[in-house]
């Protein structure tokens, strides 16, 4: 796959670890965020491959788009990026609909429920657009090239576009996963709530360094 300018909409630690990943691959990255000037030492850092700049302005430049801003935010970063921005764009979709209620006993709650998923709601905003769900159900420490000593970890996507889940799988593979399709946008109620599970270790025991695998006969 030629190499694609890529549009991070997002400043936290997520947005950071996948641009990084993507730099790293050797992609044009431009981060997206409300106020630009708070990436403007992730700039610094980042070399000449590296833009800031506001969520419109980001989507504009991306030739693939990263939704990745907190699952309460999505809906409205959608609107700030302008949906003609997304016409016709794979957007990995990083998001999960984690409310802002603590977590009971390590498990975090959602305001989605389980007829539901918050990417089909993106995919509702932006119908034009070609969501692909993945990175969500690990964390940012771990999303680019992960090293197990059992082998490559798998990460679950779905969307509604082949093309576009194939440009992900691009994707996944250069950052060192095995990819397991999960079908249309639908699976995003099954794939989501994989953070819940993967959350637990952490909240009860400290514990974050695990990702997912599915095996087969």
């Amino acid at each position: 796959m030629p190499k694609m300018n890529i549009a991070v909409i997002g400043s936290g630690d997520v947005g950071t670890a996948l641009s990084n990943g993507f730099l790293q691959h050797g992609y044009h990255v431009m981060r997206g965020s409300r106020d630009p000037q708070k990436l403007s030492e992730w700039k610094k850092k980042s070399g000449e491959k590296a833009r800031i700049g506001t969520f419109e302005e980001a989507a504009k430049y991306g030739n693939i788009v990263v939704l990745a801003v907190k699952g309460t935010a999505a809906l409205s970063a959608i609107k700030l990026c302008g949906l003609e921005n997304f016409k016709g764009k794979t957007v990995i979709d990083v998001t999960n609909p984690i409310d802002e209620a603590p977590p009971v006993n390590g498990v975090i709650k959602f305001f989605t429920d389980i007829n539901g998923s918050l990417m089909e709601r993106s995919q509702q905003e932006a119908p034009e657009a070609n969501f692909v769900k993945a990175f969500n159900s690990v964390g940012n420490a771990l999303m680019v090239n992960p090293k197990f000593s059992q082998g490559k970890p798998t990460m679950f996507i779905c969307g509604k576009n082949e093309d576009s889940k194939n440009v992900v799988r691009e994707i996944l593979n250069q950052f060192g996963w095995e990819i397991e399709d999960m079908g249309g946008v639908e699976a995003a109620r099954a794939i989501e709530p994989l953070c819940m599970l993967w959350c637990i270790p952490g909240f009860l025991h400290n514990e974050w360094n695990h990702a997912f695998k599915l095996l087969k006969k």
